[in-house]
C-alpha cells in the first residue's frame, strides 16, 4: 500500500516515510558538520569505520589524537578501512591541475600516508590506493555514514555533505557502502605501491 493512501500529506511533510527517512541530517558544506559528530561518529563505532577520503589529510587537522583512538578501536577488534588515492596518478595529478592549490593532493595523501606509517602494524588498520572515488567521499561508522560528492574545482570541505544512518536493506546507506566495498576490493594495497616506487 502506498504512503500516501496510509498518511495525509500534511504528516508526511513531517514525518519521512520514504528513502529519505535514512538522512539524519544535510550540511551545505564538509566543514559546517560540528567536529562533535565526527568524535561521536568514530568513538562510538565498535564494528566498522571507513575512510573513503581521497586524501583524508582533514581528519589528522581536525581530530586530536587520531590514530591512538584508532588503534585502541582495531585492538578492541574494530575494523578499520583507509581507501585513499594514488598520490603519483594521473587521476591525482589532473584532479591537483584541477584545484591549483600549493598543498597539492598528492602532498595531502602522502600527510596520510605518513600518519598510518607513524601507528605502525596496527592490526586490524588496513590501507588500500583506489581512484574511483575521486568525486565522492563515503566515511562509514557502523550503520552511520557521511557523504561528500565533490563538485566541480571546489576543495572537499567546500563541498555538501549527507549525514546517513542505515534503517533497512538497500536504502541511501547500502547504496554507498556497496559503492566503498567495490572499490575497496578491486583496490590496490599501499604496501605494494609504496615498494614499486622505491620507498621503504
Amino acid at each position: 500500500m502506498k504512503a500516501d493512501m496510509l498518511w495525509p500529506r500534511a504528516v508526511r511533510d513531517v514525518i519521512k516515510t520514504g528513502p529519505e527517512r535514512e538522512i539524519v541530517n544535510a550540511y551545505p558544506y564538509r566543514n559546517a558538520c560540528p567536529t562533535s559528530v565526527w568524535a561521536r561518529l568514530i568513538d562510538e563505532a565498535s564494528t566498522s569505520i571507513v575512510f573513503a577520503g581521497y586524501t583524508n589529510y582533514f581528519l589528522w587537522q581536525e581530530h586530536p589524537r587520531l590514530a591512538n583512538r584508532l588503534k585502541a578501536k582495531a585492538s578492541a577488534g574494530c575494523t578499520v578501512r583507509f581507501l585513499l588515492g594514488d598520490p603519483d596518478s594521473d587521476v591525482t595529478r589532473r584532479r591537483e591541475e584541477i584545484e591549483g592549490v600549493p598543498l597539492t593532493v598528492g602532498t595531502r595523501i602522502r600527510i596520510t600516508l605518513d600518519a598510518l606509517q607513524r601507528m605502525g602494524d596496527a592490526p586490524g588498520i588496513d590501507v588500500r590506493f583506489s581512484d574511483g572515488h575521486i568525486a565522492l567521499s563515503v566515511f562509514s561508522f557502523d550503520d552511520e555514514m557521511l557523504v561528500t560528492p565533490h563538485l566541480s574545482s571546489l576543495l572537499g570541505h567546500e563541498s555538501p555533505m549527507l549525514h546517513l544512518r542505515r534503517l533497512g536493506d538497500d536504502g541511501l546507506f547500502d547504496r554507498f557502502a556497496g559503492h566503498v566495498t567495490a572499490l575497496w576490493e578491486g583496490g590496490r594495497a599501499a604496501e605494494k605501491v609504496q615498494k614499486r616506487e622505491g620507498r621503504p
